[in-house]
């Protein structure tokens, strides 16, 4: 019996062995394979649209691997970046690192499914993106973005000149002889005047040597424009609009006008362009509705506007259906895009109205509704039913 005992235990330890000696050398392969395929578990594109001092971006996440119920992006800014406000995930910030979490709406992810969120945030000195991402800790193997050459249609057909695109608008101040819009231009005050005034400026141009200058003062009611004297009422039926626009001072919380556009379709009241909450709105006088929303998420879709330098604002109006886009510098602005399908936090106040706009006429200038000036200026104005580039 004691031998019998002994040899049992002897064989016992001898498979206990066996088994630890596997267990060793399948670890390190085991490790080896996850690395791996962490490496080729998901891509990320990663695309900015900056200004001096702040920046928004809008991440794609693509998975590569299995299917996740839950997800957890990382990654480290190379600048002094910080994170203010995000849509579709909740964001945190310590020193550099950055991480953001799905929302409850998009936690699942499935194999080979992606899912788009996006952030406003600040910079001092340096805003490079990012170039390493970790899905669920598991780094990305695929490449980033940051800065996309920017693909918007149309193609432009006149890079620096309109008068080859047949353009029924094109303007660069250099006909008018004096101090005062003459001829082709001509100052209005269409609802009620105030302080502000409009003149044509010999000191800052962004071509030649004329531009538009308009001293946009504050306080309700306060509006003045140059007004365009060419009917639109036959351009179309898309309309395209480019020009260069210089601001002094940054878009208020208040609402501020600076492009105003008769429109038919509302019986003559404007289709606008100006800002509210910072950033880049468009907005329709008859029901005071706004392109975005004015959403924390729809504000941060739309763009604030560098000041002190020459901008290209670019956009067209689709005269026979629902359809509008934006650029500034040849980037487009995605809270500013309408193409008659529902979009959460932009378009929801828009589609109210189901009749296209009709625009009749272009007038450029300052229009404040409380608090809010601003010196601006405007030059190489084209207007037409082809596209006209930046």
């Amino acid at each position: 019996m004691a031998m019998t005992s002994l040899r049992v235990r002897r064989q016992r330890l001898q498979l206990w062995a066996l088994v630890l000696t596997v267990v060793a050398v399948a670890l390190p392969a085991i490790a080896t394979s996850r690395a791996q395929g962490a490496a080729t578990g998901c891509t990320v594109t990663y695309t900015t649209n900056e200004w001096s001092g702040g920046f928004t971006a809008q991440i794609r996440v693509t998975n590569l691997g299995a299917a996740l119920n839950g997800w957890r992006l990382e990654w480290a800014y190379g600048g002094d970046q910080q994170v203010t406000s995000a849509w579709n995930t909740q964001v945190t910030q310590s020193g550099s690192a950055v991480t953001a979490v799905n929302a409850a709406h998009n936690a699942a992810l499935a194999a080979g499914g992606s899912v788009d969120f996006g952030l406003q945030g600040t910079w001092r000195t340096t805003d490079p993106a990012p170039t390493a991402f970790a899905l669920n800790g598991a780094p990305c193997g695929g490449t980033t973005t940051p800065t996309p050459t920017p693909t918007p249609t149309p193609t432009a057909t006149a890079p620096a000149e309109c008068a080859g695109a047949g353009a029924t608008i094109c303007s660069d101040f250099e006909d008018q002889t004096g101090t005062v819009p003459s001829g082709t231009w001509q100052t209005t005050a269409p609802d009620c005047q105030g302080t502000g005034k409009v003149s044509v400026d010999t000191s800052v141009a962004y071509s030649g040597t004329r531009s538009l200058r308009v001293d946009g003062g504050a306080g309700y009611c306060n509006h003045v424009f140059a007004a365009s004297t060419r009917d639109l009422s036959s351009v179309g039926p898309v309309v395209y609009v480019r020009m260069r626009v210089r601001h002094t001072t940054a878009l208020p919380l208040n609402h501020v006008t600076f492009v105003s556009m008769p429109d038919a379709s509302q019986g003559g009241k404007a289709l606008r362009v100006g800002g509210q909450n910072g950033a880049l709105q468009w907005n329709r006088e008859s029901d005071d509705a706004t392109l975005p929303e004015q959403s924390p998420a729809g504000v941060a879709l739309s763009t604030p506007l560098a000041t002190g330098r020459w901008l290209c604002l670019r956009y067209q109006i689709d005269t026979t259906t629902q359809s509008m886009r934006t650029w500034v510098d040849d980037q487009e602005i995605a809270g500013l895009h309408v193409d008659g399908v529902p979009t959460q936090n932009v378009d929801g106040q828009w589609l109210a109205r189901s009749t296209p706009p009709r625009p009749t006429g272009l007038r450029l200038g300052w229009e404040s509704y409380g608090t809010g000036d601003d010196t601006l200026w405007f030059d190489d104005v084209a207007l037409g039913s082809s596209p006209i580039g930046c």
